[in-house]
């Protein structure tokens, strides 16, 4: 058995970089917290589901000041298709999840505090460092990810408020096991939204450690909100690929807009997740083919770069004219017009675009590997 001194030292760290939090409420002797969709209920001296958020003495104490995982990324690895395309994006995260996926790929960071093997360690910052290395890196939109931000929302709030103003796009890379309280709290602090919308199959989210229903909230709750929203499923082969599967994700998207871009990953082996074949190509194309069908406008296939034809592409969902190419994370053409639009039909594309099409970082293969994620 694996010693637990590494997750000791770990919460002995993570106690030091703490502040009040605002993602709660007192019932009789209790503190209520509602950063995510597990509401869990904390008794005093206690933890909640996620780990990092405690009640001290009365008070909800939630993590603050410090980074776990910091790097550039290009904006495409996020995936965000429609939020400035060829660009590049500070990504911040910190330690702890609410859930505990198996094929977690950031479960050094994620598990921490569940998991002997995670020995990540806080680094301290502040959030005016953070916007100020944003803009120091040239990146045009910074990103909390990496653990689970919905559960140090008040710290990527204070980063965010930090940013406003300063010609940063602010999102969130999450799982969506939200609550209406902390996406009423986020909103006026965010324009974009990346959830993970593991699987359309209750049981099988309950063995991740969530309720697909949070999930679903929290897309229509987005929405409403108008915060700009992609969503990215990971096609793991036997636990969430068939064909009804697929389809009644893909319909639900389309219920809520159409417009919803929709990502379909490639599954590679990591973490305790090692039974299932990696996601080979043609699965994909067939996912994102059902995706299509099923009434979205669009849908991407990501993690083949080169392998899946058109998918990794924005087509115009009126005259389907290629509108941007991709290979892997490199922006190889951009065809939309300065206000959004396809040139060949005029239909307006969503999304969060360039002020104008010079804006964007175009090139050839030759390009990719300064497109690879730095850390800084």
């Amino acid at each position: 058995m694996k010693s637990n001194v590494a997750n000791e030292t770990q919460a002995y760290m993570l106690d030091q970089h703490t502040a009040p939090g605002a993602l709660a409420f007192a019932e009789g002797e209790n503190l209520r917290c509602v950063a995510c969709g597990h509401r869990c209920l904390i008794g005093a001296g206690k933890r909640g589901v996620c780990k990092v958020r405690a009640n001290v003495g009365g008070e909800l104490r939630v993590p603050w000041g410090y980074v776990a995982a910091l790097q550039c990324d290009p904006v495409e690895k996020k995936p965000f298709f429609h939020v400035m395309p060829g660009s590049d994006a500070l990504t911040f995260g910190m330690l702890g999840c609410d859930y505990h996926c198996g094929y977690c790929q950031n479960w050094f960071t994620s598990q921490a505090l569940r998991d002997a093997s995670s020995s990540a360690m806080p680094q301290p910052i502040s959030p005016e460092g953070l916007v100020e290395l944003a803009l120091r890196e040239r990146a045009r939109i910074i990103v909390s990810s990496y653990n689970e931000p919905l559960i140090t929302a008040e710290w990527s709030a204070a980063v965010f408020d930090r940013a406003q103003g300063k010609g940063l796009i602010r999102a969130f890379v999450s799982n969506g096991n939200g609550t209406p309280e902390v996406l009423d709290f986020l909103r006026p602090r965010l324009e974009a939204y990346k959830v993970d919308l593991k699987t359309f199959d209750d049981r099988h989210y309950r063995t991740l450690g969530g309720t697909l229903q949070a999930v679903l909230d929290t897309i229509a709750g987005l929405h409403e909100r108008g915060v700009w929203l992609e969503v990215v499923t990971l096609l793991i082969p036997g636990f969430n690929d068939s064909d009804a599967e697929i389809r009644a994700l893909a319909g639900f998207l389309a219920s809520i807009d159409r417009d919803i871009p929709w990502h379909v990953t490639a599954f590679h082996r990591d973490y305790k997740m090692h039974e299932p074949p990696a996601t080979d190509a043609a699965q994909l194309v067939h996912a994102a083919e059902i995706g299509m069908a099923a009434g979205l406008n669009y849908v991407y296939a990501g993690n083949r770069p080169g392998q899946v034809g058109a998918w990794e592409n924005t087509r115009c969902s009126g005259c389907r004219f290629t509108l941007i190419e991709r290979f892997s994370f490199l922006v190889r053409s951009y065809r939309l017009t300065d206000t959004g639009g396809c040139p060949q039909c005029g239909k307006g594309v969503p999304g969060l675009w360039p002020k104008a099409a010079t804006e964007v970082r175009t090139g050839d293969l030759s390009l990719l590997p300064e497109r690879m994620p730095r850390r800084v």
